[in-house]
Protein backbone atom coordinates (compact mmCIF):
# COMPACT_ATOMS: atom_id res chain seq x y z
CA UNK A 1 0.00 0.00 0.00
CA UNK A 2 1.61 3.28 -1.10
CA UNK A 3 0.04 7.03 -0.59
CA UNK A 4 -0.64 7.98 -4.10
CA UNK A 5 -0.97 6.20 -7.23
CA UNK A 6 0.06 8.27 -10.35
CA UNK A 7 -0.91 6.79 -13.74
CA UNK A 8 1.02 9.15 -16.16
CA UNK A 9 4.54 9.89 -16.48
CA UNK A 10 4.12 13.52 -18.05
CA UNK A 11 4.63 16.64 -16.86
CA UNK A 12 1.35 16.48 -14.83
CA UNK A 13 2.09 13.13 -13.19
CA UNK A 14 5.78 13.65 -12.81
CA UNK A 15 4.72 17.41 -11.04
CA UNK A 16 2.38 15.44 -9.10
CA UNK A 17 4.85 13.28 -7.73
CA UNK A 18 7.34 16.07 -6.70
CA UNK A 19 4.67 18.12 -4.61
CA UNK A 20 3.22 14.46 -3.22
CA UNK A 21 6.73 13.45 -2.10
CA UNK A 22 7.85 16.47 -1.01
CA UNK A 23 4.54 16.48 1.30
CA UNK A 24 5.98 13.55 2.89
CA UNK A 25 3.89 11.05 0.90
CA UNK A 26 4.67 8.08 -0.23
CA UNK A 27 4.50 8.11 -4.74
CA UNK A 28 4.07 5.35 -7.55
CA UNK A 29 4.30 6.24 -10.84
CA UNK A 30 2.86 4.07 -13.20
CA UNK A 31 3.81 4.92 -17.42
CA UNK A 32 2.61 3.00 -20.35
CA UNK A 33 5.38 4.18 -22.72
CA UNK A 34 8.46 6.62 -21.46
CA UNK A 35 8.51 9.12 -19.21
CA UNK A 36 7.97 12.35 -20.25
CA UNK A 37 4.67 12.77 -22.26
CA UNK A 38 4.52 14.65 -25.62
CA UNK A 39 6.66 17.12 -24.41
CA UNK A 40 9.80 14.70 -24.86
CA UNK A 41 8.84 14.89 -28.69
CA UNK A 42 8.96 18.54 -28.84
CA UNK A 43 12.56 20.08 -30.76
CA UNK A 44 12.27 23.29 -28.71
CA UNK A 45 10.38 24.58 -26.25
CA UNK A 46 11.18 28.07 -25.23
CA UNK A 47 7.80 28.87 -23.27
CA UNK A 48 8.33 27.10 -19.88
CA UNK A 49 8.75 30.10 -17.61
CA UNK A 50 12.60 30.70 -16.46
CA UNK A 51 14.13 27.96 -18.78
CA UNK A 52 14.57 29.96 -21.76
CA UNK A 53 15.09 27.93 -24.80
CA UNK A 54 15.62 23.81 -24.32
CA UNK A 55 14.51 20.65 -26.19
CA UNK A 56 11.31 18.97 -24.80
CA UNK A 57 13.38 15.61 -24.55
CA UNK A 58 15.77 17.74 -21.97
CA UNK A 59 13.28 19.40 -19.98
CA UNK A 60 11.32 15.57 -19.93
CA UNK A 61 14.78 14.04 -18.29
CA UNK A 62 14.96 16.90 -15.74
CA UNK A 63 11.62 16.40 -14.63
CA UNK A 64 12.01 12.69 -14.30
CA UNK A 65 15.17 12.60 -12.86
CA UNK A 66 13.92 14.88 -10.28
CA UNK A 67 10.94 13.15 -9.25
CA UNK A 68 13.18 9.59 -8.71
CA UNK A 69 15.63 12.45 -6.99
CA UNK A 70 12.91 12.94 -4.27
CA UNK A 71 12.37 9.41 -4.06
CA UNK A 72 9.44 8.57 -6.49
CA UNK A 73 8.72 4.84 -7.69
CA UNK A 74 8.55 4.18 -10.87
CA UNK A 75 7.34 0.85 -13.14
CA UNK A 76 6.76 0.93 -16.51
CA UNK A 77 3.13 -0.69 -17.21
CA UNK A 78 -0.03 -0.19 -18.93
CA UNK A 79 -3.04 0.40 -16.48
CA UNK A 80 -5.97 -1.02 -17.66
CA UNK A 81 -8.40 -0.12 -14.13
CA UNK A 82 -8.66 1.32 -11.17
CA UNK A 83 -11.02 0.24 -8.69
CA UNK A 84 -12.56 1.55 -5.25
CA UNK A 85 -12.40 -1.09 -2.56
CA UNK A 86 -13.15 0.62 0.53
CA UNK A 87 -10.87 3.24 1.36
CA UNK A 88 -8.52 2.73 -1.31
CA UNK A 89 -8.06 1.86 -4.54
CA UNK A 90 -6.64 -1.43 -6.90
CA UNK A 91 -5.00 -0.10 -9.66
CA UNK A 92 -4.42 -2.93 -12.12
CA UNK A 93 -2.36 -3.60 -15.17
CA UNK A 94 -1.90 -5.37 -18.79
CA UNK A 95 0.94 -6.72 -17.30
CA UNK A 96 -0.97 -8.45 -14.36
CA UNK A 97 0.28 -6.52 -11.79
CA UNK A 98 -1.93 -5.07 -9.35
CA UNK A 99 -1.18 -2.03 -6.78
CA UNK A 100 -3.08 -0.73 -3.97
CA UNK A 101 -3.20 2.88 -2.84
CA UNK A 102 -5.10 5.59 -0.44
CA UNK A 103 -5.35 7.66 -3.30
CA UNK A 104 -4.72 8.02 -7.27
CA UNK A 105 -3.93 10.43 -9.92
CA UNK A 106 -4.79 9.89 -13.45
CA UNK A 107 -2.16 12.18 -15.62
CA UNK A 108 -2.79 9.77 -18.76
CA UNK A 109 -2.38 12.45 -21.17
CA UNK A 110 -3.71 12.30 -25.12
CA UNK A 111 -2.68 10.27 -28.23
CA UNK A 112 -1.71 11.21 -31.74
CA UNK A 113 -4.91 12.00 -34.03
CA UNK A 114 -5.30 10.28 -37.45
CA UNK A 115 -7.36 11.36 -40.55
CA UNK A 116 -8.78 8.25 -41.10
CA UNK A 117 -8.33 8.10 -44.36
CA UNK A 118 -8.43 4.56 -46.33
CA UNK A 119 -4.94 2.56 -46.28
CA UNK A 120 -4.03 5.38 -42.99
CA UNK A 121 -3.02 2.67 -40.52
CA UNK A 122 -0.56 0.62 -42.77
CA UNK A 123 0.93 3.83 -43.74
CA UNK A 124 2.25 4.24 -39.84
CA UNK A 125 5.54 3.34 -39.72
CA UNK A 126 5.86 3.07 -44.26
CA UNK A 127 5.61 7.05 -44.87
CA UNK A 128 3.05 8.38 -42.39
CA UNK A 129 4.87 9.42 -38.59
CA UNK A 130 4.17 11.55 -35.81
CA UNK A 131 7.25 12.74 -34.34
CA UNK A 132 9.70 14.94 -36.75
CA UNK A 133 12.68 14.52 -34.05
CA UNK A 134 12.24 10.46 -33.77
CA UNK A 135 11.83 10.47 -37.46
CA UNK A 136 12.68 13.48 -39.30
CA UNK A 137 16.68 11.85 -40.35
CA UNK A 138 14.86 9.36 -42.32
CA UNK A 139 13.96 11.92 -44.77
CA UNK A 140 16.72 13.75 -44.89
CA UNK A 141 17.26 15.61 -48.47
CA UNK A 142 13.81 14.34 -49.56
CA UNK A 143 10.47 15.85 -49.78
CA UNK A 144 8.32 15.61 -46.96
CA UNK A 145 4.63 16.84 -46.26
CA UNK A 146 3.30 18.46 -42.63
CA UNK A 147 -0.15 17.74 -41.79
CA UNK A 148 -1.62 20.51 -39.15
CA UNK A 149 -1.30 24.18 -38.61
CA UNK A 150 -0.84 24.25 -34.69
CA UNK A 151 2.64 25.00 -32.75
CA UNK A 152 3.29 21.48 -33.15
CA UNK A 153 2.98 21.24 -36.28
CA UNK A 154 4.99 24.49 -36.99
CA UNK A 155 7.81 23.37 -34.99
CA UNK A 156 8.26 20.28 -36.33
CA UNK A 157 7.81 21.97 -39.94
CA UNK A 158 11.01 24.27 -39.25
CA UNK A 159 13.25 21.34 -37.64
CA UNK A 160 12.03 19.42 -41.30
CA UNK A 161 13.12 22.30 -43.49
CA UNK A 162 16.96 21.91 -41.35
CA UNK A 163 17.42 18.72 -42.94
CA UNK A 164 14.77 18.00 -46.02
CA UNK A 165 14.85 19.22 -49.60
CA UNK A 166 11.24 20.72 -49.68
CA UNK A 167 8.69 20.98 -46.71
CA UNK A 168 4.94 20.78 -47.83
CA UNK A 169 2.75 21.99 -44.96
CA UNK A 170 -1.03 21.59 -45.81
CA UNK A 171 -3.84 23.14 -42.95
CA UNK A 172 -7.29 23.08 -43.52
CA UNK A 173 -7.95 26.09 -42.19
CA UNK A 174 -7.02 29.48 -43.95
CA UNK A 175 -4.13 30.31 -41.81
CA UNK A 176 -2.05 29.09 -39.25
CA UNK A 177 -3.41 28.28 -35.59
CA UNK A 178 0.00 27.69 -34.00
CA UNK A 179 2.38 31.09 -32.53
CA UNK A 180 2.59 33.87 -34.97
CA UNK A 181 6.87 33.76 -33.98
CA UNK A 182 6.91 30.29 -35.71
CA UNK A 183 4.39 31.15 -38.30
CA UNK A 184 6.50 33.92 -39.21
CA UNK A 185 9.79 31.74 -38.87
CA UNK A 186 8.19 29.35 -40.90
CA UNK A 187 7.25 31.32 -44.37
CA UNK A 188 10.29 32.57 -44.45
CA UNK A 189 11.78 29.51 -45.63
CA UNK A 190 12.74 29.16 -48.80
CA UNK A 191 12.29 25.70 -49.22
CA UNK A 192 8.62 25.53 -47.39
CA UNK A 193 5.43 25.35 -49.35
CA UNK A 194 2.28 25.74 -47.63
CA UNK A 195 -1.63 25.23 -48.67
CA UNK A 196 -3.89 26.59 -46.75
CA UNK A 197 -7.53 26.04 -46.76
CA UNK A 198 -6.75 22.16 -48.01
CA UNK A 199 -7.34 18.89 -46.90
CA UNK A 200 -5.83 15.73 -47.32
CA UNK A 201 -8.14 13.57 -49.54
CA UNK A 202 -6.00 10.44 -50.01
CA UNK A 203 -2.42 8.50 -49.81
CA UNK A 204 -0.68 7.21 -52.85
CA UNK A 205 1.29 4.39 -51.82
CA UNK A 206 3.79 1.82 -53.33
CA UNK A 207 4.67 -1.58 -52.24
CA UNK A 208 3.15 -0.91 -48.77
CA UNK A 209 5.27 2.50 -48.64
CA UNK A 210 3.49 6.48 -49.21
CA UNK A 211 4.49 8.07 -52.33
CA UNK A 212 2.01 11.21 -52.68
CA UNK A 213 -0.62 13.21 -50.73
CA UNK A 214 -4.18 13.52 -52.75
CA UNK A 215 -5.42 16.96 -51.83
CA UNK A 216 -8.48 19.37 -51.92
CA UNK A 217 -8.86 22.62 -51.45
CA UNK A 218 -11.98 24.07 -50.46
CA UNK A 219 -12.30 26.14 -53.38
CA UNK A 220 -12.74 22.48 -54.96
CA UNK A 221 -9.32 22.19 -56.87
CA UNK A 222 -7.68 18.51 -56.60
CA UNK A 223 -4.05 18.11 -56.90
CA UNK A 224 -1.60 15.43 -55.96
CA UNK A 225 1.71 15.95 -54.53
CA UNK A 226 4.67 13.69 -54.36
CA UNK A 227 6.23 12.93 -50.74
CA UNK A 228 8.48 10.51 -49.39
CA UNK A 229 6.97 11.05 -46.28
CA UNK A 230 4.14 12.58 -44.07
CA UNK A 231 4.02 13.64 -40.52
CA UNK A 232 0.96 14.17 -38.71
CA UNK A 233 0.01 17.24 -36.53
CA UNK A 234 -4.09 17.11 -36.69
CA UNK A 235 -4.60 16.90 -32.81
CA UNK A 236 -4.83 15.07 -29.81
CA UNK A 237 -7.47 12.16 -28.93
CA UNK A 238 -7.78 11.34 -24.96
CA UNK A 239 -7.84 7.68 -23.97
CA UNK A 240 -10.14 7.72 -20.79
CA UNK A 241 -12.98 5.56 -21.04
CA UNK A 242 -11.86 2.55 -19.03
CA UNK A 243 -11.99 4.53 -16.20
CA UNK A 244 -15.40 6.48 -17.11
CA UNK A 245 -17.19 4.62 -14.08
CA UNK A 246 -15.29 6.65 -11.62
CA UNK A 247 -14.89 9.64 -13.30
CA UNK A 248 -17.31 11.27 -15.03
CA UNK A 249 -16.10 12.51 -19.12
CA UNK A 250 -17.31 15.01 -21.18
CA UNK A 251 -18.74 15.23 -24.64
CA UNK A 252 -15.20 15.01 -26.12
CA UNK A 253 -14.07 12.02 -24.56
CA UNK A 254 -12.56 14.32 -21.09
CA UNK A 255 -12.53 14.11 -17.55
CA UNK A 256 -15.21 16.71 -16.96
CA UNK A 257 -14.00 18.65 -13.66
CA UNK A 258 -13.14 21.94 -12.91
CA UNK A 259 -9.49 23.11 -11.91
CA UNK A 260 -10.20 21.51 -8.41
CA UNK A 261 -9.00 18.34 -10.61
CA UNK A 262 -11.02 16.37 -8.27
CA UNK A 263 -13.78 13.63 -10.15
CA UNK A 264 -16.82 12.60 -8.01
CA UNK A 265 -15.15 9.41 -6.39
CA UNK A 266 -13.41 10.56 -3.13
CA UNK A 267 -9.70 9.82 -3.19
CA UNK A 268 -9.53 9.86 -6.91
CA UNK A 269 -8.07 12.95 -8.99
CA UNK A 270 -6.82 13.71 -12.61
CA UNK A 271 -4.56 16.25 -14.15
CA UNK A 272 -3.20 17.28 -17.57
CA UNK A 273 -4.38 17.13 -20.69
CA UNK A 274 -6.80 14.12 -20.37
CA UNK A 275 -8.73 16.87 -17.93
CA UNK A 276 -11.46 18.74 -19.77
CA UNK A 277 -9.57 22.64 -20.21
CA UNK A 278 -9.39 25.36 -22.38
CA UNK A 279 -5.63 25.74 -22.92
CA UNK A 280 -3.44 22.57 -22.99
CA UNK A 281 0.53 23.58 -22.55
CA UNK A 282 3.31 21.86 -20.44
CA UNK A 283 2.06 25.15 -17.74
CA UNK A 284 -0.81 24.20 -17.28
CA UNK A 285 -0.38 20.02 -17.20
CA UNK A 286 1.87 21.04 -14.57
CA UNK A 287 -0.20 23.07 -12.93
CA UNK A 288 -2.79 20.58 -12.63
CA UNK A 289 -0.14 17.99 -11.51
CA UNK A 290 0.59 20.51 -8.39
CA UNK A 291 -3.40 21.15 -7.70
CA UNK A 292 -3.75 17.29 -7.80
CA UNK A 293 -1.55 16.25 -5.43
CA UNK A 294 -2.26 19.17 -2.57
CA UNK A 295 -5.96 17.79 -3.02
CA UNK A 296 -5.05 14.11 -2.75
CA UNK A 297 -2.70 14.82 0.07
CA UNK A 298 -5.45 16.48 1.81
CA UNK A 299 -7.61 13.54 1.16
CA UNK A 300 -5.45 11.07 2.49
CA UNK A 301 -4.63 13.23 5.83
CA UNK A 302 -8.63 13.16 6.33
CA UNK A 303 -8.64 9.61 6.54
CA UNK A 304 -6.79 10.03 9.67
Amino acid sequence: MVDIIIVGGGPAGLTAAVYALRAGKQVLVIEKNSFGGQIAFSPKVENIPGSGAISGSAFAEALTEQAMGFGADVELEKVVSVEKQGESFVVSTEEGSAYQGKAVILALGVKHRTLGLPGEGELIGNGISFCAVCDGAFYTGQNVAMIGGGNSALQEALLLSEICNKVTVVQNLPTFTGEKTLADALMAKDNVEVHFSTLVAGYKSENGSLTGLQLKKDSGEELEIPVDGAFLAVGLQPENDAFAPLAKLNAYGYFDTDESCATQTPGLFVAGDCRSKIIRQVVTASSDGAIAAMAACRYIDSLS
